[in-house]
C-alpha cells in the first residue's frame, strides 16, 4: 500500500471501507497517463472549486519538486540557445496534462445564454474529448445535471469517468465508470471528505511519476 494512501486512512480511517474505490481510481487515472490522455474535471457549486483544485495540482509540482524533462531542454537550447534554453527550463515545471471545465468562463457564459446551462461540460467534453482520457466528475448529491449531462458524454465518447459524490451516489453513479461514494450524505460532510481523497490521489500520480 502507497505511504500516501496509507496515510490518508490512519487520518480518515473511515474511508478505508471504500479502498477498492480509490486505488481503483488511482489505476484509471494512471492509465490515463500511461496513455497520454488527459485528465478532465468538473464539478458543480462548491464542488467546482474542487475540479479546478485537482486541475491545479497536476498541472504543477505538489509535494515533490518537478524539473523540466532532460530532452525537453536539450531541444529549448537547440531552438533558442543555451543561454535562454536553460532560463526558460528553469522557469517551468513538468506535469501532468489536466484541464478543468468549470475553467473557461467566456465560454461557459455564452454558451449558457445561446444554448443550455446544465450542456456547459458537457459540449466541453464533447469537443475537447478522446478516448483514452479520464473525466473526473463531482456532484455532492451525485444528481447534478450538468454534471450528468458529462457523464453522458463521456459513455457515448469512450472516456473513462471517475465520480465523487455522496453516500447515495444519485444519478450519476448510475453512468460513472467508477463512483466514489463517502460516508456521508450532507453536502459539507462530502466536501470535506473529498479534499483528502482527491490530494491523496494527486500525491500518489506524482509519487509514480515524479518520485
Amino acid at each position: 500500500m502507497s505511504y500516501k494512501i496509507s496515510n490518508l486512512y490512519e487520518r480518515y480511517p473511515e474511508l478505508k471501507k471504500i479502498d477498492y474505490s480509490i486505488s481503483k481510481a488511482f489505476s484509471m487515472l494512471k492509465r490515463t497517463i500511461l496513455d497520454d490522455g488527459i485528465i478532465f474535471t468538473c464539478g458543480n457549486g462548491g464542488s467546482a472549486s474542487d475540479a479546478e483544485h485537482i486541475a491545479g495540482e497536476l498541472l504543477k509540482s505538489f509535494l515533490i519538486r518537478r524539473s523540466t524533462s532532460s530532452k525537453f531542454r536539450i531541444k529549448a537550447k537547440k531552438v533558442i540557445g543555451k543561454i535562454d534554453g536553460n532560463k526558460i527550463c528553469d522557469g517551468l515545471e513538468d506535469g501532468i496534462r489536466s484541464i478543468s471545465l468549470n475553467g473557461h468562463p467566456s465560454f461557459s457564459t455564452a454558451f449558457s445564454n445561446d444554448r443550455s446551462p446544465s450542456m456547459v461540460f458537457a459540449q466541453q467534453l464533447h469537443v475537447l474529448g478522446r478516448r483514452g482520457d479520464t473525466l473526473v466528475a463531482i456532484s455532492t448529491s451525485g444528481n447534478a445535471i450538468n454534471v450528468l449531462n458529462a457523464l453522458k458524454i463521456s459513455k457515448i465518447k469512450g472516456i473513462r469517468s471517475i465520480l465523487l459524490t455522496g453516500s447515495l451516489g444519485g444519478e450519476c453513479s448510475k453512468i460513472a465508470d467508477l463512483s466514489i461514494r463517502v460516508p456521508a450524505s450532507e453536502t459539507y460532510k462530502v466536501q470535506e471528505y473529498h479534499l483528502p481523497i482527491y490530494h491523496a490521489l494527486c500525491a500518489m500520480l506524482e509519487e509514480e511519476f515524479y518520485g
